[in-house]
């Protein structure tokens, strides 16, 4: 039977013949190449004109979570802007056509967010390929576990604040003067901000530094008009898992410990981001919104 987003369905039940396999990836990991696929909302996802006329720039947009809110967000009406390192084109192409094909506007932008002239240059190419922007989605990641912060090296814990954090900074500080009052912000935190592993200390810290930074600048913004909130996902099925993310004896019984008794699907997560970046949520600043299916939060 079809569904889509809407469909009266049991949650446990959802997704009942996910099996994922151990299995290993090099960063940053494929899409393509993921065993079995993840559900990015290809087949089910239905937009309603929610963003109708709106532009918006979508980091990590290639793959898991960011591909489909991409998606989500051209079958709701936006122009979208899509970034990802080099080495994602071919999960970006596919995406980039879904995306397409919903009659909107698409523009590719890849690069490597660790770079700050990348981040100006990624607002910069958003507002002259789609005429402005006016969603901001902060969501690509980096997350490689480490069971010994002895040998957690420099380099890993400065590349995955640079990526979390730093380029969040970088990115907003650019868009803002381009951003109009009833504008949105959403960064992508995580159930790690409030429930840190042992094994991701790194990843961890600055997921509960984009919670800090985004309560923080909606205060700053909110008499400018323009809202910031972000997603925190709890175990969703993306090529970050797969590339270190977990180690991999444990891939076979990820999301398992959650009360749903599974992973999330990115499909799963898409309308979070649609209703934050929608002005159906117009007095919703400063909010995190949990999608981890049940586990307990602050």
């Amino acid at each position: 039977m079809a569904r889509d987003q809407y469909t009266f369905i049991d949650p446990t039940q959802l997704y009942a013949d996910f099996e994922p396999k151990k299995q290993h990836q090099p960063e940053p990991g494929l899409d393509a190449e993921l065993t079995p696929k993840a559900d990015l909302g290809e087949e089910s996802y239905r937009g309603s004109g929610r963003l109708t006329g709106r532009k918006a720039l979508i980091t990590g947009a290639d793959s898991g979570i960011g591909a489909a809110t991409a998606i989500a967000f051209a079958r709701e009406g936006a122009d979208v802007a899509m970034s990802y390192l080099p080495d994602e084109e071919v999960d970006a192409k596919r995406i980039a056509g879904i995306v397409q094909d919903a009659g909107v506007t698409v523009i590719t932008l890849p690069g490597d967010l660790r770079d700050p002239e990348y981040c100006r240059d990624l607002v910069a190419g958003t507002v002259e390929g789609l005429g402005g922007i006016d969603i901001l989605v902060n969501n690509a990641g980096k997350q490689v576990y480490n069971e010994d912060l002895t040998t957690l090296d420099d380099e890993q814990f400065d590349d995955t604040f640079k990526t979390n954090v730093y380029a969040m900074f970088w990115i907003t500080k650019a868009a803002l003067p381009h951003m109009k009052a009833g504008s949105a912000i959403i960064n992508t935190t995580s159930v790690q901000a409030y429930k840190p592993s042992e094994i991701l200390v790194d990843y961890a810290s600055t997921k509960a530094t984009i919670n800090a930074f985004t309560k923080a600048l909606a205060q700053q913004l909110a008499p400018k008009g323009i809202r910031v909130n972000a997603v925190a996902p709890g175990p969703i099925w993306t090529p970050l898992q797969v590339t270190d993310g977990q180690p991999p004896e444990k891939i076979a019984e990820f999301g398992e410990q959650t009360p749903l008794g599974r992973a999330g699907q990115p499909a799963e997560l898409a309308p979070a981001y649609v209703f934050l970046a929608s002005a159906e949520s117009s007095y919703v600043l400063g909010e995190t919104l949990n999608v981890n299916g049940g586990t307990p939060t602050p």
